[in-house]
């Protein structure tokens, strides 16, 4: 079953032509041809002192198809302001067709040139708006590091959505249609693969991401067994309500059918799964840390894709928000808020929270100025946008964990504000299957889904220093 495939892509869906995947279950080759390329270049994340490439090489097969071809990685960096060629920073010589290099020790605020390179070839950016527009890094060979809000780091968090946990094929829009990317023969499922990498990147020491804040469509379709089993990975790795939260998604939603028999009753005869192993539908999610505080929102509907907010969670909301209305709030939920949102997205104003609910949502902001950022997914893209309203919220997109370009953001509270940064997952198999899948719906979904720099990478000043 599925809500809302069809409805999401219909535009890209009307865009394809007889292209096909590239690559995608084809082998890796063993040798280096001439006719190699190193292309799909993408400055992913710039922090104060670092920046991450990654790249992919590939070489024609006997048919002349490009697929895979492992090569070594190597990223020459130097100041733009310099009269020197940039020089070598990064080098790693094991072989492999997906390339990922993180540079640090950088200065913030200023700008560097870079090259990265693959046996010989200097990696390109790929044929799409995003990374050829003459503005952007890869177009241009440049990039500026961000410059930290003022005071002392604070915090980090992780925001992440839209595993979809039990799904097997990635990128149809209708029945079996654009060519949708499958698993290669013998691999773990992707969503698996996916969310572990997410999950073993947050513990390492340079993310040491304290808390986990996961914004729906953790599941296909929440049958019982997904619905549990995306649960028991995420206990795993930690403890719900201390190390993560989690709201639904439209993919979350109680459902009707025989096999969501055994789950908790929902109204009009459907089926809770997701109740069993999260939390009760439309309830408001509460937490703590360090004097912020965090919400989450359900704004799942019984049925479609769509997002709404009933009275009952509005009240909540409203009487928490109005007994603290200074404190610091990150709100997270799946549906975006904006009409700019409702606008941009493929799938037009209906896919995001029904107009109603987000003029009250966001005249319930304007009352409560400690709110600062609502992070959502269900696009599947990293977008910010506008409100509609005066209120100093921002209102964060966030792309899938599940396919291009697979990962999550982390922000990082200071003293004097946050700083967002977008991170693709870097285990070999998520950067493998973020790779094959940046083909789907007839390779646009780089322009659609990836962002601009400064929709991945930014920051924005803020009081927080009554944080702890």
């Amino acid at each position: 079953m599925s809500c809302c495939g069809p409805n999401r892509r219909t535009v890209l869906g009307a865009l394809g032509l007889a292209a096909l995947l590239p690559f995608a279950g084809r082998t890796r080759a063993r040798a280096l041809p001439d006719a190699a390329v190193a292309t799909d270049l993408e400055v992913v994340t710039i922090t104060d002192t670092s920046v991450i490439l990654t790249w992919t090489t590939l070489a024609p097969d006997s048919a002349g198809r490009l697929i895979p071809v492992d090569a070594d990685t190597h990223v020459r960096i130097g100041p733009a302001d310099s009269a020197r060629a940039p020089v070598p920073v990064f080098a790693d010589d094991h072989p492999t067709p997906f390339h990922y290099a993180e540079i640090g020790g950088l200065e913030p605020g200023r700008a560097y040139r870079f090259e990265a390179w693959s046996a010989g070839l200097r990696a390109t950016p790929a044929l799409s708006l995003t990374t050829s527009d003459p503005a952007a890094p890869e177009a241009r060979g440049e990039f500026t590091t961000l410059v930290p809000p003022p005071g002392r780091r604070l915090r980090t968090l992780a925001l992440a959505n839209d595993v979809h946990f039990g799904e097997q094929v990635s990128g149809l829009i209708a029945g079996d249609l654009p060519p949708g990317v499958r698993q290669g023969p013998g691999l773990a499922p992707y969503p698996e693969v996916m969310l572990a990498g997410v999950l073993d990147d947050l513990r390492r020491p340079d993310r040491g991401a304290e808390l986990l804040l996961l914004a729906g469509d953790l599941t296909a379709e929440a049958s019982e067994l997904d619905t549990r089993t995306v649960r028991a990975r995420l206990d795993g790795w930690g403890a719900l309500g201390r190390d993560y939260l989690a709201v639904r998604g439209n993919h979350d939603r109680p459902h009707t059918g025989g096999e969501y028999a055994g789950c908790a009753p929902a109204p009009a005869d459907h089926r809770d799964c997701w109740a069993d192993a999260f939390s009760a539908r439309q309830q408001l999610v509460e937490h703590e840390v360090g004097g912020l505080r965090v919400l989450g929102l359900d704004t799942s509907s019984l049925d479609g894709a769509g997002g709404s907010i009933e009275r009952a969670q509005f009240d909540h909301l409203a009487e928490r928000l109005r007994a603290d209305p200074d404190r610091p709030t990150l709100l997270f939920g799946h549906h975006p808020v904006t009409t700019e949102s409702g606008l941009t997205n493929l799938a037009g104003p209906g896919f995001v929270l029904d107009g109603r609910d987000s003029g009250e949502l966001q005249a319930l902001y304007t009352r409560s100025p400690g709110v600062f950022l609502q992070h959502s997914g269900h696009t599947h893209r990293n977008r910010r946008t506008r409100p509609d309203v005066p209120c100093a919220v921002e209102f964060l997109e966030v792309a899938a964990v599940k396919e291009y370009p697979g990962g999550y953001s982390l922000l990082r509270l200071y003293e004097g504000g946050y700083m967002v940064n977008f991170y693709k997952t870097r285990t070999e198999d998520a950067r493998r299957w973020s790779a094959l899948t940046r083909g789907e719906y007839f390779g646009l979904l780089p322009d659609y889904t990836l962002g601009t720099c400064a929709d991945r990478n930014h920051v924005v000043p803020r009081d927080f220093s009554g944080l702890r």
